[in-house]
């Protein structure tokens, strides 16, 4: 059973006047990290062994004999054997005690089951417990359902391999490194059979996953990631910002395209597969005719949120696009988090949130600074579930 919201508001009574901010070591942990000092709150960061270095050491707080400090801006680590651990309930007591506010990011919601975060896992979340299910696509009710209620543009579903008549995207988890896509295309149901049995010989997708991967029409265009940010603490009219877009560098994808197309040609049978590993982000603008249209599908997606999935999206999501010929953006995958590509304007920010709040302001900041107003107001029930 769901922990009840009314369980999650009560924790907060014994909370510290200043809460911490906690997120995952991975993904964008080092915004979270980087916005939460700049707004004077301490950053936690939780970590599996061997993978902490990081955090632990390059990015670690350092102050000088004054206490003040000098670099750095991951104030505490706390490290696990593997990442599912931080929800054992001594952990979870752990948190608490410390005053956690946890911020959600793909790797919380990929290394600890969701039944585990939905179910027992009694730490107040900065957003929308509720909605990190609708991520996964083999859910009944996942991200589309809640597009086609918005009335927001999606890719064309395709039912199965033999009903493939275009280009189209086959999408699934990678098989070695869950957190990444196994994703690959197919303009036929051949295509279809002779890439799958490549990707699945060389161990890069999983006979389980293929059977229930989504097939969809492949959208023709330059990706958007929209990294939207709402707050309840104000005004509905005022609650959507547009904090900052980026884009995606996926391997060996990129790699591909940046050869001459008799060069692609020359590479193995089996290079010439690309995968869609993402590897890192680049920061981008839209042309403003277009941001009108970007806002219309921000709220129409805040709106169907707060019907289906009370109290709604809170927070920080991405909503990541393709833009076709005449600047329509076509919704492919959504974040109903902080997205994975906020690290690029981190500490200088990004022009639509600086343009907002005059000064630097990165969606990890944006964060620390609805946590620090909700404290201060007593509100913090608001922002967290």
């Amino acid at each position: 059973m769901p922990i009840a919201s009314t369980d999650i508001h009560r924790l907060l009574e014994a909370y510290p006047t200043v809460p911490a901010v906690g997120t995952v070591g991975s993904h964008s942990a080092i915004d979270v990290a980087d916005g939460a000092v700049a707004e004077g709150l301490t950053s936690v960061v939780l970590t599996q062994s061997g993978r902490d270095a990081t955090y632990a050491r390059y990015f670690r707080t350092l102050r000088d004999p004054a206490g003040a400090r000098r670099r750095g801006c991951v104030d505490e680590v706390w490290d696990y054997p593997k990442f599912a651990d931080l929800a054992t309930p001594a952990s979870q007591e752990r948190l608490r005690k410390r005053g956690v506010l946890l911020v959600p990011n793909r790797a919380f919601s990929s290394y600890v089951p969701l039944s585990t975060i939905e179910s027992e896992f009694r730490v107040p979340i900065v957003g929308s417990r509720a909605m990190l299910r609708i991520e996964e696509r083999s859910e009944r009710d996942n991200y589309y359902g809640l597009l086609e209620t918005a009335g927001i543009p999606a890719p064309r579903a395709i039912p199965s391999p033999e009903a493939i008549d275009r280009l189209a995207i086959v999408k699934l988890p990678h098989a070695q490194r869950r957190l990444e896509r196994g994703f690959f295309t197919a303009a036929t149901a051949e295509e279809y059979r002779t890439k799958s049995r490549a990707l699945l010989a060389r161990g890069t997708i999983a006979q389980d996953d293929l059977a229930h991967a989504r097939i969809e029409e492949y959208v023709l265009g330059p990706v958007f990631n929209f990294n939207f940010f709402f707050s309840p603490l104000v005004p509905r009219s005022e609650g959507l910002e547009l904090l900052g877009v980026d884009e995606r560098r996926e391997s060996n994808l990129d790699g591909m395209v940046r050869l001459p197309a008799a060069q692609q040609l020359e590479l193995s049978e089996s290079d010439r597969i690309p995968e869609y590993t993402v590897v890192g982000h680049g920061t981008l603008t839209v042309r403003e005719s277009i941001l009108e249209e970007v806002f219309k599908i921000g709220e129409a997606f805040v709106d169907a949120a707060r019907a289906r999935y009370p109290p709604g999206i809170l927070g920080a999501f991405c909503l990541q696009t393709c833009l076709d010929h005449d600047g329509r953006p076509t919704v492919f995958d959504v974040a109903a988090r902080i997205g994975g590509g906020t690290n690029v304007h981190l500490a200088i920010g990004h022009p639509y949130g600086n343009a907002l709040y005059r000064g630097p302001m990165s969606t990890g900041r944006r964060i620390a600074r609805e946590i620090r107003i909700a404290a201060a107001e007593g509100r913090l029930s608001e922002i967290v579930t």
